[in-house]
């Protein structure tokens, strides 16, 4: 039996590398060779932060999320483990505070042991909160990885599925199959700062501008913050891109004579709460709905699907006709 995956985005190689390492047949579908910025997975962020992440999410998007980093060290992936740093202005200090209600598995650190933890931040800020156990990962270099892994067993690459099971990883792509899918757009930048030197992810809590910076290497820096209901894969707005950098001058001035080397959009998959599904639909099993988690909840949606195809087992985030019948009545 071989297994086509739809989509060579982190959901589809994900799944097909789940699911060579266990044994299985498997051809990739997809019309690009290579990944590249046609997927919206080569415009994230590449933070594994399941306790940042539960200040908005519920709580399959952190206790899945946990799988994440040993997942992608242990299929070749740089994983860097050194936690996440969430700041604030100081005239927003409020943020700061519920943010750490909101959140667990932290630490409030003062100015000195901000400036321990990260001195390029030139004692910027007061207070801040750490998250130890948070890594990040450069997710173009994480795709390839996985691509090349994947070609090296003996993957190939298809223009089009044949007979036997599918697994559709296809994102918004799959709208005509998945009615109740919607796009969620997001915006980011990539600067060259040699100035600055951070060594870890940083959010900046802002009660209009919230920001993200990771670091990729190299002076290198990915600034993301926008999440925006719209389905549009147009070119980043100017607005957009001012709040951006506006906001990143206010973290660290540096940021200001930093060499701005891109600006990217997309749109990401998403079902109403939010949350991801695994639905089948006859020989086909829909795997999509990872919203802003994608480098994080692949690895766990990943494993259930392959534990579902290969061992029968159910879950839990299986979405059938029937519980969606219920759930809407």
């Amino acid at each position: 039996m071989t297994y086509t995956v739809l989509g060579a985005g982190v959901m589809g190689l994900a799944v097909a590398a789940e699911l060579t390492a266990r044994g299985a047949t498997v051809q990739l579908c997809d019309p690009h060779e290579r990944p590249g910025p046609h997927a919206c997975s080569w415009w994230a962020g590449g933070m594994l932060a399941p306790d940042c992440e539960s200040e908005t999410a519920e709580e399959p998007v952190t206790r899945l999320g946990r799988e994440a980093a040993d997942w992608w060290q242990a299929r070749g992936v740089g994983v860097e483990r050194r936690g996440s740093l969430v700041v604030t202005p100081g005239r927003d200090r409020a943020e700061l505070d519920r943010f750490a209600r909101r959140t667990a598995h932290h630490a409030m650190l003062d100015a000195e042991a901000i400036d321990a933890l990260e001195p390029g931040l030139e004692r910027r800020f007061s207070r801040a909160l750490h998250f130890a156990d948070e890594a990040h990962i450069d997710p173009r270099a994480a795709l390839a990885t996985l691509r090349d892994g994947l070609a090296a067993a003996g993957v190939p690459r298809v223009g089009m599925s044949g007979d036997g099971p599918v697994i559709d990883c296809r994102g918004l792509a799959a709208r005509e199959a998945l009615s109740d899918l919607r796009g969620v757009r997001g915006e980011m930048a990539v600067l060259r700062a040699p100035d600055v030197h951070l060594t870890r992810p940083i959010r900046l809590l802002h009660p209009r501008h919230p920001l993200y910076i990771v670091p990729r290497g190299d002076g290198v820096y990915m600034l993301g913050a926008t999440q925006i209901e719209s389905d549009s894969r147009a070119p980043a707005t100017a607005r957009s891109v001012m709040e951006l950098l506006s906001t990143a001058y206010a973290l660290h001035p540096a940021f200001g004579e930093a060499a701005l080397l891109e600006i990217g959009a997309d749109a990401r998959p998403a079902f109403p709460d939010n949350l991801p599904r695994i639905r089948q639909r006859g020989a086909t099993t829909h795997v999509n709905g990872l919203f802003r988690h994608g480098f994080l909840l692949a690895p766990a949606m990943a494993r259930m699907t392959a534990d579902w195809l290969l061992d029968g087992t159910r879950p839990e985030v299986m979405d059938d006709e029937d519980h969606r019948q219920r759930r809407t009545a």
